[in-house]
């Protein structure tokens, strides 16, 4: 079975991002947008924004984000803004979702920025939020850190999209992917890497009475791919090619064997940016040498 693919997208893009999809995202099955706001001074795209915007431009792609970062937004609010997301697209949103990490923005815009524990409690606790305003009518909770009251969310979303958790953390936030995730999204290094964290995810769902199987998998990882050798020397020169810690870096021989071994080991579904956006040269290769091949 063809394994679903589908195409991340940079936040520095900005307004080079729909002239790249419009060019790039026919051969995918999904769109996946950033949820940053600050890099230094370099252009950021709003991932909200992005969303809306490609919800209504490929009314043939499920839409979300990779991932948002819950301290960005009160969740109650980020429950409405999903439902609302989910109703106009006719059921074409996945809410992922994460603690977030760059210190940097939460700083700069007045954000919380507490523990890595802290954060990952905050972001369980989101998930039961957004999880009673989109099934209970009025929706209560009374938690830590949120607590809302007689809170109503219509239209409540049909169907109930899925929530994705991004991250890798063992102790908190595999153990909160256990607990509250449908999708659990996995940023890949290699491939050891990624058996181990499955292991402390399996561990993490004994403790909890999950199914283990029944969480998604869904890997996330950079590519560079070009022709030859000769062509990927020669990219790599380029100031336009975006940094490759976590990259996959090949020919569409070697790109194909590195992913078939993600999904022999486990993924689901994969998604991927490319270090040479929004050039759209390895997004057509890719497309045409490599995802033909991505079966289970």
């Amino acid at each position: 079975m063809r394994i679903p693919i589908g195409l991340n997208i940079w936040s520095r893009l900005v307004e080079d991002t729909f002239t790249y999809l419009d060019r790039a995202a026919a051969p995918f099955d999904s769109l996946w947008f950033p949820d940053h706001v600050q890099y230094g001074s370099h252009k950021v795209a709003e991932g909200w924004t992005l969303l809306a915007f490609a919800l209504g431009r490929y009314p043939d792609k499920l839409c979300g984000h990779e991932v948002l970062c819950n301290g960005f937004r009160n969740p109650a609010h980020l429950a409405k803004m999903a439902a609302t997301a989910q109703a106009i697209s006719g059921g074409r949103f996945v809410l992922g979702i994460g603690a977030g990490w760059n210190e940097e923005e939460y700083a700069a815009y007045g954000w919380p920025f507490p523990s890595a524990a802290t954060r990952v409690a905050q972001l369980a606790e989101a998930i039961q939020v957004i999880r009673a305003m989109w099934t209970e009518a009025p929706a209560s909770f009374n938690g830590r850190h949120y607590r809302i009251a007689s809170a109503y969310c219509e239209p409540r979303p049909a169907p109930i999209p899925p929530i994705m958790i991004g991250g890798a953390g063992e102790k908190h936030l595999l153990r909160a992917v256990a607990q509250h995730a449908d999708w659990w999204n996995y940023p890949y290094t290699d491939l050891a890497a990624y058996a181990h964290k499955q292991r402390v995810l399996q561990q993490h769902c004994r403790a909890v009475g999950r199914d283990y199987d029944e969480i998604i998998q869904v890997v996330r990882t950079g590519v560079l791919i070009a022709e030859n050798e000769a062509e990927l020397k020669w990219l790599k020169e380029q100031p336009f090619v975006r940094p490759l810690d976590d990259t996959l870096i090949g020919t569409p021989e070697q790109i194909t064997e590195q992913f078939q071994a993600i999904v022999k080991q486990g993924a689901d579904r994969l998604t991927v940016h490319f270090a040479d956006a929004p050039r759209s040269e390895g997004t057509h290769l890719f497309a045409e040498a490599v995802m033909p091949h991505c079966s289970s």
